[in-house]
C-alpha cells in the first residue's frame, strides 16, 4: 500500500504492488466516500442514495481485491465517490460531475463551478490516474482488468437480465469476445458490451490500455450477486480461472 493509504484525504489505495502477474486489477468506483472539503463531507443527498449504485459500484472493491489475490496481481482502488468526480471519465467529459443520476439530483454538483471542478481534478482524479499509470507501466507486458458492478434495474427501466457484462472497445477486441464466449460456456447470463457500451473516449481503459496497446477487459457483475463477502469470493473464484484461461489461449 502506498503512502497515500495513510492519508485521511487519500484519493486511492493499492494492494499487492509487488505481485508478479501481468494483470493489473482496477476498481474505479470502489467507495462512496466524500472528502470533508467537498460540502463538509456531504453532497446534499440522502444516506440511502449514497448507499446505492449512483454513489459507487456496490461490491466491486471486495470482488477486485479477492480477484487480485487469486491472480497474484496488483490492484488499485479509487477512494472517493463517483458523484464527487468520476474517475472513469475523461477530464472533458460532460458527465465528469453528475448533476442528476438515476432520478436523484446532486445539489453539491448542481452549483459546482469551474474552480470547484479543477479542485476535484487536482486532488482526486489526477492523483488516481497518475498512480494507475505508474502501476500499469511496471510490467512490460501489462494487461488491465477493470472491475465494476451494475444495478439490476434503473428507475423506470426494465430489469437487466445479465449476471455479468463483458465490455471491450471496437479498437481492441483481442480479449473481449473470447471472454464473453468463455463466460457463456460457464452458463452465466452474459452481456456483450452490456449493460453499457465498451468504448468511451477518455475513460480509464481508453487512457491506460488502448492508448498503450495493453490487452484489456472490463467486467461488470450485477451488484446483488456481490453485495456480500461470500458473493464476492464466489465470483472471484469463478472469474479468476476464466480470465487466466482466456489470456493464455489468446497467445498474447
Amino acid at each position: 500500500m502506498t503512502d497515500d493509504s495513510i492519508m485521511t484525504d487519500r484519493p486511492f489505495w493499492t494492494e499487492g504492488e509487488d505481485r508478479s502477474s501481468r494483470w493489473l486489477i482496477t476498481c474505479d468506483h470502489a467507495t462512496n466516500r466524500v472528502p470533508d472539503w467537498v460540502g463538509g463531507g456531504r453532497l446534499g443527498i440522502a444516506e440511502a442514495d449514497m448507499a446505492r449504485h449512483i454513489a459507487f459500484d456496490v461490491g466491486a472493491a471486495g470482488l477486485a481485491s479477492r480477484l487480485a489475490r487469486l491472480l497474484e496481481a496488483p490492484a488499485i482502488f479509487s477512494d472517493f465517490s463517483r458523484l464527487v468526480i468520476d474517475p472513469n471519465r475523461g477530464e472533458d467529459d460532460p458527465t465528469l460531475l453528475m448533476r442528476l443520476y438515476d432520478g436523484t439530483v446532486i445539489p453539491a454538483n448542481k452549483l459546482a463551478d469551474a474552480g470547484e471542478r479543477a479542485r476535484r481534478l487536482d486532488r482526486l482524479h489526477r492523483p488516481y490516474h497518475a498512480a494507475l499509470e505508474r502501476l500499469a507501466a511496471r510490467h512490460t507486458a501489462r494487461c488491465i482488468c477493470a472491475i465494476h458492478s451494475f444495478t439490476r434495474q434503473l428507475r423506470g427501466r426494465p430489469p437487466r437480465p445479465w449476471q455479468v457484462g463483458i465490455l471491450y472497445s471496437h479498437a481492441d477486441a483481442r480479449l473481449g469476445p473470447a471472454m464473453v464466449a468463455a463466460c457463456r460456456d460457464e452458463g452465466w447470463i452474459t452481456g456483450e458490451n452490456q449493460p453499457y457500451d465498451g468504448h468511451l473516449q477518455g475513460d480509464s481503459i481508453d487512457r491506460h490500455a488502448l492508448a498503450h496497446g495493453r490487452p484489456n477487459m472490463l467486467i461488470e457483475v450485477r451488484n446483488d450477486l456481490i453485495a456480500t463477502s461470500e458473493g464476492q469470493q464466489l465470483w472471484a473464484d469463478r472469474l479468476a480461472g476464466v480470465i487466466t484461461r482466456v489470456l493464455a489461449e489468446s497467445g498474447l
